[in-house]
């Protein structure tokens, strides 16, 4: 489903976010499903039964049940079900498909598109099918994601990779501030020691190095396209010693910044 086109996704209208009966129970039908059907458990406890293979389902179990599936569900009354489910279509190839099961340990994302699908259909919402199908379209990428880049672990490293290209993007976008690297290691959450670590593992260049590289770029493109002499240059970056700003710079670049301008 990776390479369907949005407008490919056709929705069905059942769909809904339901806290079940106590008595509820999902009958085994004659016939095999007709259609996909995205199923998340909010919370509760059950068993749902796919294909005849019993799965133990609790907050975060999800299934993404395909056309000729066999499918039931029971719950355990002291603690019910509360589920989404979304029924659709694909009307092209749809290539890659997700897996069957999972059990999400990171939700909040999942969720929120889940329940933004939902209210969309709750009142008359102008573009609604447009932007549910851009949204079946971002739950599909997600648990796809899941799939391929596999379990738990690796999502925490996901997660520690994106924080420590955030704080070197920020720092890119600011190369005039005088940063220290207990802030920035404090914007990613992390020790400053183990920040350290992760940074040049990550970016390939300690902290310090980093921001004076990102700097001396800086200062490249100001002495060449923006007009400024070398004093208005060293002055707008930080250094309050120009002499220093000029070794610095040479060191980085082999030329002075008088030769750049």
């Amino acid at each position: 489903m990776l390479h369907c086109a949005p407008t490919s996704f056709q929705l069905k209208p059942a769909l809904a976010k339901i806290v079940c009966e106590p008595g509820w129970k999902w009958q085994k039908r004659e016939k095999p499903l007709a259609n996909y059907d995205l199923f998340y458990v909010w919370s509760g406890s059950g068993e749902v039964k796919l294909n005849g293979v019993p799965f133990s389902v609790s907050k975060g179990s999800c299934f993404l049940f395909k056309p000729g599936d066999y499918t039931s569900a029971t719950h355990n009354p002291q603690k019910p079900l509360v589920l989404t489910y979304i029924h659709f279509d694909v009307s092209e190839n749809v290539g890659i498909v997700p897996q069957s099961y999972r059990m999400l340990k990171e939700t909040v994302d999942f969720e929120h598109l889940l329940s933004r699908y939902v209210r969309l259909f709750l009142v008359k919402t102008f573009a609604a099918e447009e932007e549910a199908q851009l949204i079946l379209k971002q739950l599909m990428i997600y648990l796809l994601r899941e799939d391929l880049e596999g379990p738990v672990e690796r999502k925490v490293s996901n997660q520690l990779t994106e924080a420590i290209h955030e704080v070197a993007n920020y720092i890119r976008q600011n190369p005039g501030i005088a940063h220290r690297v207990e802030d920035l290691a404090q914007r990613a959450q992390l020790s400053p020691r183990y920040f350290s670590i992760k940074f040049k593992e990550l970016i390939g260049s300690s902290v310090q190095n980093y921001m004076i590289r990102t700097r001396i770029d800086r200062a490249q493109h100001l002495l060449m396209h923006a007009g400024m002499n070398v004093t208005e240059v060293a002055d707008a970056l930080g250094y309050r010693d120009i002499f220093f700003f000029s070794r610095q710079f040479k060191q980085y670049t082999g030329k002075s910044p008088s030769e750049i301008r």
